[in-house]
């Protein structure tokens, strides 16, 4: 799937990942390939993404999360500090 990491200073990353891993606002959840469409708020934690096996990890103060079409966007509410 493709994934935009973006905020307000520009884009963190844009790429293939096999799953993403999301702090949403009821708790976390896993996007993988071809999930279903869906718009999600996040909360402060851990956004990881990559490979399952090897992910890169991400702590976030908050934002939203898109997903349709096979494709990824999450958009932070402030840069991101790297785990």
């Amino acid at each position: 799937m493709q994934l935009h990491i973006l905020h307000p200073g520009g884009e963190h990353f844009v790429g293939d990942v096999e799953a993403l891993w999301c702090p949403g606002v009821l708790g976390r959840f896993e996007v993988l390939n071809k999930h279903a469409p869906l718009i999600s708020a996040l909360t402060k934690g851990v956004l990881r993404y990559g490979q399952k096996t090897k992910p890169q990890s991400l702590r976030i103060q908050g934002g939203l999360v898109e997903i349709m079409d096979n494709k990824a966007v999450v958009l932070l509410s402030e840069a991101p500090l790297k785990q």
